[in-house]
């Protein structure tokens, strides 16, 4: 069940017209940790709260916590 914080995070990524493969793109490039879909659905999900991670997402996509 995707949570709040994840709908979130899909709503901007398409309001941005980028895809998720983007993102996990830059968070890669900004944090140097390994990323992929299956770590992005865990994140939806609220299964992996790094706050690394998370703070990249918020500021790559412009979310206000």
């Amino acid at each position: 069940m995707t949570t709040e914080y994840g709908k979130t995070v899909k709503k901007k990524l398409i309001d941005m017209d980028k895809s998720q493969a983007w993102l996990i793109n830059q968070v890669t490039e900004k944090t140097g940790l390994y990323m992929d879909s299956s770590y992005m659905g865990k994140i939806y999900r609220g299964e992996n709260r790094s706050k690394k991670v998370l703070a990249a997402i918020n500021e790559i996509l412009g979310i206000e916590v």
